[in-house]
């Protein structure tokens, strides 16, 4: 069952709000980089923020997806799915021809949601997280590349 949400545009990102963008990006200084240059969209029940997704525009008529997370305790209640949708209709009601998002070599959740979303692979970005993040690990995967996809729209 899908939870029903409201989604809206925010200016001003607080300290839990941070917090919640460093689920979708480990990285302080990624995240500081597109922040500020981003549009911020949060997901909420009953006022409670549950979940954010950050886009910006990368080149002409394409956006990307830089950042979407979930709050721990509504993930996997199609919430996610949700935020995708609404920056899949707003990037098309806006003429905007490409859609890109990418993730780790290890979100294996990540990449199947993207591709059921309507995503596809169209690359990789070797040691992308390596150079860029502190090393982690996923689904006792070292996250290392940086997995690129795109929907035509």
């Amino acid at each position: 069952m899908t939870i029903k949400i409201v989604i809206e545009e925010i200016d001003q990102v607080d300290k839990d709000i941070y917090e919640l963008l460093l689920l979708g990006d480990s990285s302080p200084d990624m995240l500081n980089d597109y922040i500020g240059r981003g549009h911020k969209y949060v997901a909420k029940i009953s006022e409670e923020v549950v979940g954010i997704v950050v886009i910006i525009n990368t080149r002409p008529k394409t956006l990307e997806i830089v950042n979407i997370a979930v709050k721990e305790e509504f993930q996997n209640k199609g919430i996610g799915k949700q935020l995708i949708k609404f920056v899949i209709n707003m990037a098309r009601a806006g003429k905007n021809e490409i859609l890109a998002i990418g993730t780790g070599n290890c979100g294996i959740k990540q990449i199947t949601l993207y591709q059921k979303c309507g995503f596809r692979i169209v690359g990789v970005d070797p040691d992308f997280f390596i150079k860029h993040h502190e090393e982690f690990y996923e689904n006792g995967i070292l996250c290392r590349d940086m997995i690129r996809m795109k929907m035509y729209l």
